[in-house]
Protein backbone atom coordinates (compact mmCIF):
# COMPACT_ATOMS: atom_id res chain seq x y z
CA UNK A 1 0.00 0.00 0.00
CA UNK A 2 1.31 3.48 -0.82
CA UNK A 3 1.94 5.79 2.10
CA UNK A 4 -0.35 8.74 2.72
CA UNK A 5 2.13 11.36 1.54
CA UNK A 6 2.57 9.58 -1.78
CA UNK A 7 -1.19 9.37 -2.26
CA UNK A 8 -1.62 13.07 -1.51
CA UNK A 9 1.23 14.05 -3.84
CA UNK A 10 -0.09 11.82 -6.63
CA UNK A 11 -3.55 13.33 -6.26
CA UNK A 12 -2.10 16.83 -6.50
CA UNK A 13 -0.17 15.83 -9.62
CA UNK A 14 -3.39 14.56 -11.21
CA UNK A 15 -5.87 17.14 -9.94
CA UNK A 16 -3.79 20.08 -8.79
CA UNK A 17 -6.11 22.94 -9.75
CA UNK A 18 -8.63 24.52 -7.44
CA UNK A 19 -12.14 25.10 -8.74
CA UNK A 20 -11.39 28.83 -8.83
CA UNK A 21 -8.42 28.22 -11.11
CA UNK A 22 -10.51 26.01 -13.37
CA UNK A 23 -13.08 28.80 -13.65
CA UNK A 24 -10.37 31.18 -14.84
CA UNK A 25 -10.09 33.10 -11.56
CA UNK A 26 -6.60 34.27 -10.62
CA UNK A 27 -7.47 34.19 -6.95
CA UNK A 28 -5.82 36.85 -4.83
CA UNK A 29 -6.70 38.89 -1.76
CA UNK A 30 -8.20 41.63 -3.91
CA UNK A 31 -11.81 42.75 -4.45
CA UNK A 32 -12.22 41.51 -8.02
CA UNK A 33 -11.00 37.91 -7.63
CA UNK A 34 -12.80 37.48 -4.30
CA UNK A 35 -16.06 38.63 -5.87
CA UNK A 36 -15.50 36.22 -8.76
CA UNK A 37 -15.11 33.43 -6.21
CA UNK A 38 -18.45 34.48 -4.71
CA UNK A 39 -20.06 34.20 -8.15
CA UNK A 40 -18.54 30.76 -8.68
CA UNK A 41 -19.75 29.71 -5.22
CA UNK A 42 -23.30 30.80 -6.10
CA UNK A 43 -23.19 28.71 -9.27
CA UNK A 44 -21.73 25.65 -7.53
CA UNK A 45 -24.35 25.83 -4.79
CA UNK A 46 -27.20 24.66 -7.01
CA UNK A 47 -27.89 21.01 -7.79
CA UNK A 48 -25.99 21.02 -11.03
CA UNK A 49 -22.79 19.33 -12.18
CA UNK A 50 -19.62 21.14 -11.21
CA UNK A 51 -18.46 21.18 -14.82
CA UNK A 52 -21.57 23.08 -15.88
CA UNK A 53 -21.15 25.59 -13.04
CA UNK A 54 -17.54 26.15 -14.05
CA UNK A 55 -18.49 26.67 -17.70
CA UNK A 56 -21.20 29.15 -16.69
CA UNK A 57 -18.74 31.07 -14.52
CA UNK A 58 -16.31 31.32 -17.42
CA UNK A 59 -19.10 32.66 -19.65
CA UNK A 60 -20.10 35.29 -17.08
CA UNK A 61 -16.50 36.43 -16.68
CA UNK A 62 -15.93 36.41 -20.45
CA UNK A 63 -18.93 38.72 -20.77
CA UNK A 64 -17.18 41.14 -18.43
CA UNK A 65 -19.14 40.48 -15.23
CA UNK A 66 -16.08 40.25 -13.00
CA UNK A 67 -17.06 42.89 -10.43
CA UNK A 68 -20.27 43.49 -8.49
CA UNK A 69 -20.65 46.79 -10.34
CA UNK A 70 -20.53 45.06 -13.72
CA UNK A 71 -22.80 42.22 -12.59
CA UNK A 72 -25.45 44.59 -11.31
CA UNK A 73 -25.20 46.84 -14.38
CA UNK A 74 -25.84 43.88 -16.71
CA UNK A 75 -29.47 43.30 -17.54
CA UNK A 76 -31.22 40.25 -16.15
CA UNK A 77 -31.48 38.90 -19.70
CA UNK A 78 -27.75 39.41 -20.27
CA UNK A 79 -27.03 37.31 -17.20
CA UNK A 80 -29.51 34.63 -18.32
CA UNK A 81 -27.90 34.54 -21.76
CA UNK A 82 -24.39 34.14 -20.32
CA UNK A 83 -25.56 31.31 -18.07
CA UNK A 84 -27.26 29.69 -21.03
CA UNK A 85 -24.05 29.74 -23.05
CA UNK A 86 -22.51 27.73 -20.21
CA UNK A 87 -25.48 25.29 -20.44
CA UNK A 88 -26.62 26.34 -16.97
CA UNK A 89 -30.23 25.81 -18.03
CA UNK A 90 -32.56 24.61 -15.29
CA UNK A 91 -31.63 27.33 -12.83
CA UNK A 92 -30.62 30.13 -15.19
CA UNK A 93 -33.47 32.57 -14.53
CA UNK A 94 -33.44 32.21 -10.75
CA UNK A 95 -29.66 32.34 -10.64
CA UNK A 96 -29.56 35.46 -12.84
CA UNK A 97 -31.80 37.16 -10.27
CA UNK A 98 -29.67 35.96 -7.35
CA UNK A 99 -26.48 37.21 -8.99
CA UNK A 100 -27.98 40.67 -9.40
CA UNK A 101 -29.26 40.75 -5.83
CA UNK A 102 -25.98 39.40 -4.48
CA UNK A 103 -24.00 42.03 -6.37
CA UNK A 104 -26.13 44.77 -4.79
CA UNK A 105 -25.63 43.25 -1.33
CA UNK A 106 -21.87 43.09 -1.92
CA UNK A 107 -21.86 46.78 -2.85
CA UNK A 108 -24.17 47.94 -0.07
CA UNK A 109 -22.76 45.87 2.77
CA UNK A 110 -19.09 45.53 1.81
CA UNK A 111 -18.55 48.39 -0.67
CA UNK A 112 -17.69 45.76 -3.27
CA UNK A 113 -14.74 44.46 -1.26
CA UNK A 114 -15.07 41.09 0.50
CA UNK A 115 -11.85 41.74 2.36
CA UNK A 116 -14.04 43.90 4.60
CA UNK A 117 -16.13 40.82 5.38
CA UNK A 118 -12.96 38.91 6.20
CA UNK A 119 -11.76 41.67 8.52
CA UNK A 120 -15.12 41.92 10.26
CA UNK A 121 -15.06 38.18 11.03
CA UNK A 122 -11.54 38.62 12.50
CA UNK A 123 -10.48 35.02 11.93
CA UNK A 124 -13.73 33.52 13.22
CA UNK A 125 -14.87 30.89 10.71
CA UNK A 126 -18.34 30.72 12.22
CA UNK A 127 -18.75 34.46 11.76
CA UNK A 128 -17.55 34.21 8.16
CA UNK A 129 -20.02 31.43 7.42
CA UNK A 130 -22.82 33.48 8.92
CA UNK A 131 -21.94 36.46 6.72
CA UNK A 132 -21.62 34.34 3.58
CA UNK A 133 -25.04 32.73 3.91
CA UNK A 134 -26.60 36.19 3.79
CA UNK A 135 -25.90 36.17 0.06
CA UNK A 136 -28.81 34.77 -1.99
CA UNK A 137 -28.25 31.22 -3.14
CA UNK A 138 -25.44 30.51 -0.69
CA UNK A 139 -26.26 28.15 2.15
CA UNK A 140 -24.00 26.18 4.49
CA UNK A 141 -22.61 24.08 1.63
CA UNK A 142 -21.90 27.21 -0.39
CA UNK A 143 -20.15 28.81 2.56
CA UNK A 144 -17.96 25.70 2.77
CA UNK A 145 -17.10 26.00 -0.93
CA UNK A 146 -16.12 29.65 -0.59
CA UNK A 147 -13.99 29.12 2.51
CA UNK A 148 -12.36 25.97 1.12
CA UNK A 149 -11.23 27.94 -1.96
CA UNK A 150 -10.46 31.20 -0.13
CA UNK A 151 -7.98 29.51 2.20
CA UNK A 152 -5.40 29.74 -0.60
CA UNK A 153 -5.33 33.53 -0.10
CA UNK A 154 -6.65 33.79 3.49
CA UNK A 155 -4.06 31.76 5.45
CA UNK A 156 -5.92 32.22 8.74
CA UNK A 157 -8.54 29.77 7.42
CA UNK A 158 -6.08 26.91 6.96
CA UNK A 159 -6.49 24.03 7.20
CA UNK A 160 -10.12 24.20 6.05
CA UNK A 161 -11.61 20.85 5.09
CA UNK A 162 -15.36 20.60 4.62
CA UNK A 163 -17.56 17.50 4.58
CA UNK A 164 -16.85 16.70 0.92
CA UNK A 165 -13.10 17.11 1.37
CA UNK A 166 -13.13 14.65 4.26
CA UNK A 167 -15.34 12.24 2.29
CA UNK A 168 -12.73 12.21 -0.48
CA UNK A 169 -9.99 11.61 2.09
CA UNK A 170 -11.84 8.59 3.47
CA UNK A 171 -12.21 7.12 -0.03
CA UNK A 172 -8.44 7.29 -0.41
CA UNK A 173 -7.73 5.97 3.07
CA UNK A 174 -6.21 9.29 4.10
CA UNK A 175 -6.69 10.94 7.52
CA UNK A 176 -10.25 12.25 7.70
CA UNK A 177 -9.40 15.36 9.72
CA UNK A 178 -8.09 18.79 8.70
CA UNK A 179 -5.03 18.42 10.91
CA UNK A 180 -4.21 14.96 9.64
CA UNK A 181 -4.46 16.07 6.01
CA UNK A 182 -2.41 19.20 6.67
CA UNK A 183 0.53 17.02 7.65
CA UNK A 184 0.67 15.46 4.19
CA UNK A 185 1.40 18.58 2.10
CA UNK A 186 2.96 21.99 2.46
CA UNK A 187 0.75 24.71 3.91
CA UNK A 188 0.48 26.53 0.59
CA UNK A 189 -0.79 23.34 -1.12
CA UNK A 190 -3.58 22.57 1.31
CA UNK A 191 -6.29 24.44 -0.63
CA UNK A 192 -5.35 22.55 -3.78
CA UNK A 193 -5.44 19.25 -1.90
CA UNK A 194 -8.88 20.08 -0.49
CA UNK A 195 -10.28 20.76 -3.97
CA UNK A 196 -8.69 17.59 -5.34
CA UNK A 197 -10.27 15.54 -2.56
CA UNK A 198 -13.67 17.00 -3.41
CA UNK A 199 -13.19 15.70 -6.96
CA UNK A 200 -12.57 12.25 -5.49
CA UNK A 201 -15.71 12.55 -3.35
CA UNK A 202 -17.77 13.54 -6.40
CA UNK A 203 -16.38 10.68 -8.48
CA UNK A 204 -14.59 13.00 -10.90
CA UNK A 205 -11.27 11.39 -9.96
CA UNK A 206 -11.45 7.62 -9.26
CA UNK A 207 -9.90 6.78 -5.91
CA UNK A 208 -8.56 3.42 -7.09
CA UNK A 209 -6.67 5.06 -9.96
CA UNK A 210 -5.02 7.52 -7.56
CA UNK A 211 -3.90 4.82 -5.15
CA UNK A 212 -2.67 2.63 -8.01
CA UNK A 213 -0.62 5.50 -9.44
CA UNK A 214 0.84 6.23 -6.00
CA UNK A 215 2.31 2.75 -5.64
Amino acid sequence: MPNDRNVARTLLDRQGRTYAEEAGISLADRPGPLYQLLVLTTLLSTRIRAGVALAAARELFSAGYRTPQAMEAASWQDRVDALGRGHYRRYDERTATMLGTGARLCLDRWHGDLRRMHREADGDRTALRRLLVEFPGIGPTGADIFLREAQTVWPDLRPYADRRTLSGARRLGLPASPGGLAGLVGEADFGRLASALVRVALGEEPADEVTAAAR
